[in-house]
């Protein structure tokens, strides 16, 4: 009897330190709540690795670029948008992901009383920013899409908005975004895994993302796009130490999305290997980062044909040093910066030097970022046909060609480039048993299921961009 009394009240000793029997049903390994912090860094993670990874189903963009080719699926360098589910795991992610993970950290931060306002004012301008450049990305790939009434649980059917329309509000919040990080608040430290909490960094991003999104403009509204750019052109990125990057770790699950499909220590996989068209300038050029970008074969750098299949042993692959389980994923770096910089002194835009001087500025940062010197840089650019005064073409051509170079590795900033400069030449593949008449896509087809889900919308949206076609222009890609 005396051991069922003690029984008894042992229960009901640990029973009274709960409210409820279910409180015993929580799983402490799936939180059902998180603070605003862990949805900033998830939301950052999520977009890296988007931009980051090469599966196939998700990300194509080195394809597009022509700076990888496959060895054995022909689909993706064929532009085949529809056997695979391409389309709606990049929509998926920046909507359902990101965007909704940095919905909900805003929602968490501006419901805190204990934040001081001029923090909270800063916390959220981190947010906006990242926000800004996701929307970036999606109307850059899609081009109208739903906005004013997307993430709204109540509405399942958003009406797509006009990505101009789109691109000009974006503007709008990048430019208070900016105000609010120079109000003086402290925002997200820790939980800030690209500059820690350094809001003078994130001032330099933000302007720098500003003036991306500016020249984007160039070619469709040239008053504008100067407006934008001499604005930000003062406070944008001014040494790689500035580049805007997610830090991947040297172990799952923070690893590099190119050591999950591609390192030995992790995937067995052997899907790429570059392409000839990258490899066949740079050897011409005699490029100092070819050790950094590639491997070789028999001491060459050889690229494999694009567009067709390639034995993966006879051809150059990406190079040790972007397959490291801890090598970063670059959001926007100071080499791109003085290419656009370079790019507005040509068109006419006060941004202050010359547009040589940015040139040479680009090209160093690169090289330099890569682990070559400047020495190196300094001896590849005097070469006649890399000086900026001797090199053939016009402004377009020269920058296109050596900002395409550099952005090696960041194929979707490389095929937005490509389509916004229209240079280098690229071709898609042709001859053999390539099907006739391909053409390299200047946007990303809808997803499948929007037909089903959000047919009408969708349909609308289709109609006014001319057919929801990869061969669709977008409204600032004119030329």
């Amino acid at each position: 009897m005396r051991h069922l009394i003690i029984i008894f009240i042992s229960l009901t000793l640990i029973t009274s330190c709960v409210d409820s029997l279910d409180d015993y049903n929580i799983d402490q390994k799936r939180p059902s709540t998180a603070p605003a912090e862990t949805f900033l860094t998830a939301s950052v993670k999520l977009l890296s690795d988007l931009i980051a990874t090469p599966n196939v189903n998700v990300n194509n963009f080195r394809l597009y670029a022509q700076q990888w080719a496959t060895t054995t699926y022909l689909q993706e360098p064929r532009y085949d948008l529809t056997s695979r589910i391409i389309p709606q795991n990049i929509w998926q992610t920046l909507y359902k992901d990101v965007i909704a993970d940095l919905r909900e950290a805003r929602r968490l931060t501006d419901e805190d009383d204990l934040i001081a306002e001029g923090d909270k004012a800063a916390m959220i301008a981190q947010l906006e920013v990242i926000e800004v450049y996701t929307w970036f990305v999606l109307v850059t790939t899609f081009g109208d899409a739903p906005y004013s009434q997307a993430m709204d649980y109540r509405n399942p059917v958003p009406v797509y908005d006009n990505d101009e329309t789109i691109y000009a509000d974006i503007l709008v919040r990048l430019d208070d975004a900016i105000a609010s990080l120079a109000s003086g608040g402290d925002g997200f430290d820790h939980a800030d895994v690209m500059y820690d909490g350094d809001l003078d960094q994130w001032i330099k991003f933000a302007n720098s993302l500003k003036l991306k999104l500016g020249m984007l403009l160039a070619d469709v509204d040239k008053a504008k796009a100067k407006q934008i750019v001499e604005a930000a052109a003062a406070n944008v990125f001014t040494s790689n130490d500035d580049n805007a990057r997610f830090p991947y770790l040297s172990s799952p699950p923070n690893n590099n999305p190119l050591s999950a499909n591609l390192n030995p220590a992790f995937s067995s996989r052997q899907d790429y290997v570059v392409a000839s068209t990258i490899t066949d300038k740079m050897n011409a050029l005699n490029d100092p980062r070819r050790p950094f970008y590639f491997t070789t074969v028999n001491g060459e750098y050889k690229g494999g044909n694009y567009g067709f299949a390639n034995a993966y042993g006879d051809f150059s692959h990406t190079s040790n040093k972007t397959i490291a389980a801890d090598f970063e994923a670059l959001f926007l770096d100071y080499s791109e910066v003085e290419f656009l910089l370079a790019e507005a002194v040509e068109r006419g835009f006060a941004v202050g030097g010359t547009a040589e001087e940015h040139y040479n500025k680009a090209i160093e940062a690169s090289i330099v970022y890569w682990g070559g010197t400047v020495a190196d840089a300094t001896t590849y650019r005097n070469q006649a046909s890399v000086k900026y005064t001797s090199a053939a073409g016009t402004y377009k051509e020269k920058i296109g060609l050596q900002k395409w170079i550099a952005l090696y590795n960041r194929g979707i900033d490389a095929w937005t480039e490509w389509r916004r400069l229209d240079y280098p030449v690229l071709l898609p593949p042709s001859g053999g048993n390539v099907p006739v008449g391909l053409t390299i896509p200047v946007r990303i087809i809808y997803p499948i299921n929007e037909q089903t889900l959000n047919g009408i919308n969708r349909q609308a949206a289709a109609d006014g961009m001319g057919g929801d076609l990869a061969t669709s222009k977008l409204f600032w890609d004119v030329n």
